[in-house]
């Protein structure tokens, strides 16, 4: 099968096509033949060691010192179950599901083994393998961070970077739950915002969301540049900050601002349950949330998905396909 491998960290040409043997299903788990897989930031940052500051050393540890320990990024797919281990009873051949692999990676190649028990799930049968590919990133990151945050119906969330994989999955989650979303974006973006469900949105080059005349009880920083000295003033009392992407000193400043200022900050890496996948597609059955995708790219051209994650300004997520993906 074809594998997409890099073995150094650096610009998008460390990437290249791979043949490694088709791996074989072990008793508990699925063999996926892939039809969809994403170019998240995380594969960026991975791929090119550009992670939040004061995390160089700590990153360089868990990635591997000298190069990567896992060869092969994507941790999103969606695909045709092509056999299944002798245990499994919740699958069959010919299933179409999605799955999220979080850390393990391991989702550019053709075929991926997985866990039966695993975040895998039946795709939701009114959308296509890229939208289903594409559900899991952001929104699992969401969920992930609106339990901590403990979101209720009602409240009033603002969403900086509200048109990437994580903001537009933040705006749609947070309307689900019942609050009031303001968006912030550019203005090229305004009307994507619009469009999934914010009720008001800010252009970040006209106005600073932190002049806001009315405070916010949650905000998410999916960004990086609103770190409590600069979002503090603009939570209400007993207001929640999510700093989606935090640097080191954020991290660790975090417990002090929560036990001194009345409010609560809330950093450091989402938990990766199986249940937010099953949720997620059944959200995206009912219509209440539907992946943002900017563009699409065959395998082939895994290197230009790269290239085009680089620059910084997706909107929503870059999916790659592989053979006949449609649903």
């Amino acid at each position: 099968m074809k594998v997409i491998t890099y073995q150094r960290y650096g610009s998008p040409d460390v990437l290249e096509i791979t043949e490694q043997p088709r791996p074989t299903p072990g008793d508990d788990e699925l063999l996926i033949r892939v039809r969809a897989t994403t170019v998240s930031s995380a594969d960026w940052r991975m791929r090119s060691l550009e992670i939040p500051r004061g995390f160089g050393l700590l990153g360089r540890l868990a990635i591997g010192i000298r190069g990567p320990r896992k060869s092969v990024l994507g941790s999103e797919l969606a695909g045709d179950v092509e056999a299944v281990g002798r245990a499994v009873t919740s699958f069959k051949v010919g299933d179409q599901v999605f799955a999220f692999t979080g850390a393990g990676l391991g989702c550019h190649a053709e075929y991926k083994c997985l866990p039966a028990n695993g975040a895998v799930a039946l795709m939701p049968s009114n959308l296509s393998f890229e939208q289903a590919a594409a559900l899991s990133f952001g929104g699992a990151t969401m969920l992930d961070y609106f339990r901590r945050g403990k979101l209720r119906s009602g409240e009033r969330v603002l969403v900086n970077g509200a048109s990437g994989t994580v903001g537009s999955a933040a705006v749609q989650l947070a309307r689900h739950f019942g609050a009031h979303v303001t968006g912030v974006c550019s203005a090229a973006n305004l009307e994507l915002v619009r469009s999934i469900g914010a009720d008001e949105v800010i252009d970040y080059t006209q106005s600073d969301f932190t002049q806001s005349k009315m405070p916010f009880d949650v905000i998410v920083d999916t960004v990086g540049n609103a770190p409590f000295a600069r979002s503090g003033p603009a939570l209400c009392r007993g207001g929640r900050l999510l700093l989606i992407l935090a640097s080191l000193p954020e991290l660790l400043k975090a417990p002090w601002h929560t036990l001194t200022s009345g409010k609560t900050v809330i950093a450091g890496p989402a938990a990766e349950r199986p249940e937010y996948v099953r949720q997620l597609g059944e959200l995206a059955a009912a219509g209440r949330f539907t992946p943002v995708i900017d563009r699409c790219y065959p395998f082939e051209n895994m290197v230009d998905a790269h290239r085009y994650v680089d620059r910084g300004h997706k909107r929503g997520s870059v999916v790659i396909t592989l053979g006949s993906s449609g649903a």
